[in-house]
């Protein structure tokens, strides 16, 4: 550099001297280490681009399933709304009221109106060749949800499927050699919840690993039966919640008609699906199960549509008023409702048919069950886990307010059927014979039958266990229980 240049640049100042052992500053060919790691920096760009192409096809994959159910969904609302539902859509139209990842928008403003048959009702009522068709669908359902709860619904509704593919099959020796152990074992497990059923698994299992002295084959059995039990007891904690949301939603829209499913035992009413509303409808109403009618006292009371099977129940307030006295009483510790009506045969109308109105008495009827500790029941069985509830007696209470001719009071007869005489037995072993009480009464009033277990009644007058059959202001009672049987050594 020129001299004079460079004392005007650093003044009267001699320029800078550079360190000799500091590192040479050329930018042609620096020596000196980069300030920034290489290590950021994948080492092999060509896998780093093959996995981000993966994870794009699992994306894609992803969405396309997400929009393959969405569609499904879709395509079951309209086919229900429509009225001409498959069984998978009346599952999926369901499973909507606790569907967490279901788009709001998809929905109509009058599905909530929409009464389905609840799901163990969808299965229970189909062949085998549409078991099988329901159970291909359920696959695909369960296949494209990622929803934890929804799969368990899904998941619940196969084991019951192949559950009931398997007892429409026919039966071989192996399995009539077994069912004895099989109605022992449903009777055990149908009334346990899921915690009771989970627990009992566990005890089962430890049971079988023993190396105790034990009747193998039904030990097996209760296990096998078990897997079915704990996906029914699943289904009737989603049936809850699914009854629980939309009685939410249906108190916004209709409380009148949230108020009658609060009350109702079952989570959804269970109706057919050709009697849902069309979309189209200006107005929807509930699906009745009584007939209409143009007076408000003659229609039944919240709660009671489960008790009217025909067009021509008594709904009178003489009636109404001796059913809900009867109601009032409550349900004992060891009673059941009981409403095993029976159709009851009629070769023609009778004479007073055209001078009254033929009507079906109404009735509020319970079954007492309990345990039999026999000597069977005592070895297999203790109070941690008790043997099945057996019936061991019913009372009747039959109304008739209105009858013509109350001088006549109403009576009953036992009738056995396929020409089997008293005392008799054609019923297959571990199961008991059955047969029909038939209530008669005079105009206007048609007669009604129940199927009853048929064993010996107890006629004595014991307070706790006494018979009692009378008609008093309009009630026929009939209450009875079946007698004792004591083994002698």
């Amino acid at each position: 550099m020129d001299p004079a240049r460079r004392a005007m640049i650093y003044g009267r100042k001699s320029p800078p001297r550079r360190d000799i052992a500091s590192p040479r500053r050329d930018a042609n060919t620096r020596i000196t280490k980069p300030t920034t790691s290489t290590n950021s920096k994948p080492a092999n760009a060509a896998v780093q681009k093959y996995l981000s192409q993966d994870e794009q096809s699992r994306q894609f994959v992803a969405d396309e399933d997400k929009f393959v159910l969405k569609q499904s969904k879709k395509k079951a609302d309209i086919r229900v709304r429509e009225g001409r539902a498959k069984p998978i859509d009346l599952l999926a139209f369901n499973l909507r009221y606790i569907d967490t990842d279901r788009d709001v928008f998809d929905d109509d403003e009058h599905d909530i109106e929409i009464d389905v048959p609840v799901p163990t009702a969808v299965v229970e009522r189909l062949n085998a060749k549409e078991l099988e068709e329901l159970d291909a669908d359920i696959t695909s359902y369960h296949t494209l949800e990622t929803n934890k709860n929804n799969r368990e619904y899904w998941n619940a509704l196969q084991t019951l499927c192949v559950d009931r593919r398997q007892k429409l099959k026919p039966t071989g020796p192996e399995g009539r050699a077994v069912s004895t152990v099989s109605a022992d074992v449903e009777k055990i497990l149908a009334p346990k919840n899921l915690e009771q059923l989970v627990k009992l698994e566990v005890q089962i299992q430890a049971k079988l690993r023993s190396n105790e002295v034990m009747d193998t084959d039904y030990w097996e059995q209760l296990l096998k039966s078990l897997l079915v039990f704990k996906a029914k007891a699943k289904l009737q904690n989603i049936c809850a919640a699914i009854k629980e949301n939309r009685i939410k939603l249906l108190l916004e829209a209709n409380p009148e008609k949230a108020k009658v499913l609060a009350i109702t035992s079952q989570p959804v009413v269970a109706t057919s699906s050709v009697d849902a509303p069309a979309k189209s409808a200006p107005t929807l109403k509930p699906v009745a199960k009584f007939p209409p009618s143009t007076s408000s006292s003659n229609e039944p009371p919240p709660g009671t549509a489960r008790f009217s099977t025909s067009g021509n129940e008594d709904f009178s307030q003489a009636t109404k008023a001796l059913y809900e006295r009867e109601v009032a009483r409550g349900i004992g510790e060891d009673e059941e409702i009981f409403t095993a009506e029976e159709s009851v045969p009629t070769v023609a109308k009778p004479l007073w048919a055209e001078k009254y109105r033929p009507r079906k008495p109404r009735y509020f009827n319970r079954v007492q069950m309990g345990y039999e500790w026999n000597k069977y029941n005592q070895t297999h069985y203790d109070h941690d886990n008790p043997p099945p509830k057996v019936v061991q007696g019913y009372k009747f209470n039959i109304f008739y307010p209105d009858l013509i001719d109350k001088t006549k009071a109403p009576t009953f007869k036992i009738i056995r059927e396929h020409g089997r005489r008293r005392g008799e037995s054609f019923a297959p072993a571990g199961q008991e014979d059955t047969c029909l009480l038939r209530f008669i009464a005079g105009p206007p009033y048609e007669d009604i039958a129940f199927r009853i277990v048929d064993r010996e009644w107890d006629y004595s007058a014991k307070k706790e266990r006494g018979f009692r059959s009378s008609f008093d202001k309009g009630i026929l009672q009939l209450h009875f229980q079946f007698k004792k049987i004591y083994y002698r050594k």
